[in-house]
C-alpha cells in the first residue's frame, strides 16, 4: 500500500506524519514531547508509516525526532525543511533566506539536531522573495551530489517557481496546505506538479484541527492558540465553517469512521501522488490518522465532500503580513546580476 514520490519514485506509506506537533503550535499544556515523540515513531513503525517531516523552525522538533529514531533509521524517510529566518506570527512580517551560504549551515545544522548523516527530503520551507529560486535549488543540488540530502522538495511554491526550479534540479514534492478547507492548489498548482512529476505531501490536511470534529466553537480553543486570529475561526465565520463538518460526520457514520478518516480518505482519494502528513501528539489520533489509507469513498461521496467550501481564509494578511509566504515567487536569475 505505499506511494511513491516525485520522479525518483521516493517510497512511503500512504499517510506520514508532520511533527509540528511537537512544538506546540495549539497552546496546549501538560504535555510530554519526548515520550509522545517515541510512542508515535514506534507505533508508525508497526503501522507502516515511515515519512516524518520537520523542520529547522518547529523548536525541539528536529531533536525530538532524531532521538526517537536512533537506531532505526534506515526504517524512516525523513523530511525537513529550511529558509524561515522569521515567522511572521513572531509580530513582524516573514523572513525567508534561500541564499546558498544560508542553506550551507542550515543543513549542517538539521544534520546535528536529527542525529544522522543525511536528509532524505529537504525542502525550502518558503521561497525567499530576494534569491533567484535557481540559485536555491542549485546549493540544494550540491548537497545531493555531497550525500548530505537525497531528494528535493519546495514549499508553498507558486507555479512558474515550481518549473524553474525543476529545470535546474529534480523535485520530489510540494509540500503546500490541501484539505477540504484549502482547495487553492487545484487551478493552477496542482496541474503544473502532476505535468512536472512532482508529487504533493499535505500539511494542514485536517483543516486546522477543524474537520476531525472536536472543534464545536471558538470556546474549544486555548488563549493562546494561534487558530484564533485565522479568518476561518473569526466570531463572523466559524459557526457557519463548522456546519460544513457535519457532511464528513454524515459520510464517516456510513463507514463507521471518523470525520478526519474521512477528510483524509477524500486526499488520499485526489491521486497516487498525494502523501498527507496530518500531525498530533496523541498515540490514539495518530492511529486514527494511519487507519485512514484503508478507508475507500464511493464516487457520490466524493462528490458530496468536493462541494464543501468555507468562508475566509487560512490565514489573515495582518498576520501574515510579508510576500511569499503563500505560493511563493522568485526574481529572474538575470534581474540580480545586473
Amino acid at each position: 500500500m505505499s506511494r511513491h514520490l516525485g520522479p525518483e519514485k521516493l517510497e512511503v506509506g500512504p499517510i506520514g506524519f508532520g511533527a509540528m506537533s511537537f512544538a506546540n503550535p495549539y497552546g496546549q499544556s501538560g504535555y510530554d514531547a519526548a515520550l509522545a515523540a517515541r510512542q508515535i515513531v514506534d507505533r508508525a513503525l508497526e503501522l507502516g508509516v515511515t515519512l516524518f517531516d520537520t523542520a529547522e523552525g518547529y523548536g525541539d522538533s528536529e531533536v525530538l525526532l532524531g532521538q526517537a529514531v536512533a537506531g532505526r533509521r534506515d526504517q524512516v524517510v525523513l523530511a525537513t525543511k529550511f529558509g524561515i529566518v522569521e515567522s511572521p506570527f513572531a509580530g513582524g512580517p516573514a523572513r525567508m533566506d534561500g541564499t546558498r551560504a544560508y542553506i550551507r549551515t542550515a543543513v549542517e545544522r538539521s544534520l546535528r539536531r536529527l542525529g544522522t548523516d543525511h536528509i532524505d527530503l529537504y525542502y525550502q520551507h518558503r521561497v525567499d522573495p530576494d534569491t533567484p529560486i535557481e540559485e536555491t535549488v542549485g546549493a540544494m543540488a550540491e548537497l545531493v551530489a555531497e550525500g548530505k540530502v537525497r531528494y528535493l522538495g519546495l514549499s508553498e511554491a507558486a507555479p512558474d517557481t515550481l518549473r524553474r526550479a525543476a529545470a535546474v534540479h529534480p523535485i520530489t514534492a510540494l509540500q503546500t496546505e490541501w484539505s477540504l478547507w484549502t482547495r487553492h492548489i487545484e487551478a493552477e498548482i496542482l496541474p503544473v506538479a502532476r505535468e512536472l512529476g512532482i508529487s504533493v505531501v499535505p500539511y494542514s490536511p485536517l483543516g486546522r484541527g477543524a474537520l476531525t470534529g472536536t472543534i464545536t466553537s471558538r470556546a474549544d480553543l486555548a488563549e493562546n492558540d494561534h487558530r484564533l486570529g485565522m479568518p476561518w475561526y473569526s466570531e463572523e465565520n466559524i459557526d457557519r465553517n463548522l456546519r460544513t463538518v457535519e457532511t464528513v460526520r454524515r459520510v464517516a457514520a456510513g463507514h463507521r469512521a471518523t470525520p478526519g478518516q474521512v477528510a483524509l480518505a477524500w486526499l488520499l482519494a485526489q491521486g497516487p501522488d498525494v502523501v498527507p502528513i496530518p500531525g498530533t501528539r496523541r498515540l490514539n489520533y495518530f492511529e486514527e490518522n494511519s487507519a485512514a489509507a484503508g478507508l475507500t469513498l464511493t464516487a457520490g461521496e466524493l462528490a458530496e465532500l468536493d462541494a464543501i467550501t468555507v468562508d475566509g481564509d487560512r490565514e489573515g494578511q495582518d498576520a501574515v503580513g510579508s510576500r511569499n509566504w503563500f505560493d511563493g515567487v522568485t526574481p529572474p536569475l538575470d534581474a540580480t546580476a545586473r
